[in-house]
């Protein structure tokens, strides 16, 4: 399984962006996959997950009402729609997926997920 982000770059506050993710599998339909974050000075950190039809997302306290989870209708590419960004969304952006269905205990964990991306830049400034 391999996980391609893209979508990454710089932007002024206020500005948006939207990431993109694409799972090269051909079980992708049993994937559950997730937006974390990082920075150098700080732990991996939960954005948003969904399940896999979409019906029910999760999002951090900090993104809620400006990032929108969704997940394509082929179901191979997820993608993060980012509004209002600010310079504290400066980070970089991964994808993780895994078989097990995150719930509002665990999504945010990275140890619930088995698979990860490379990474997508994103400064905002």
């Amino acid at each position: 399984v391999q996980l391609v982000e893209s979508g990454g770059g710089s932007v002024q506050a206020g500005g948006s962006l939207r990431l993109s993710c694409t799972i090269s599998s051909f079980t992708y339909r049993n994937y559950y996959m997730t937006w974390f974050r990082q920075t150098p000075e700080k732990e991996r950190e939960g954005v948003a997950a969904t399940t896999i039809g979409g019906g029910r997302s999760y999002y951090a306290d900090s993104v809620k009402g400006r990032f929108t989870i969704s997940r394509g209708d082929t179901g191979n590419t997820l993608y993060l729609q980012m509004n209002s960004l600010k310079p504290e969304d400066t980070s970089m952006y991964y994808c993780a997926a895994g078989p097990n269905p995150p719930s509002s205990d665990d999504w945010y964990i990275p140890q619930h997920y088995d698979y990860w991306g490379q990474g997508t830049q994103v400064t905002v400034s």
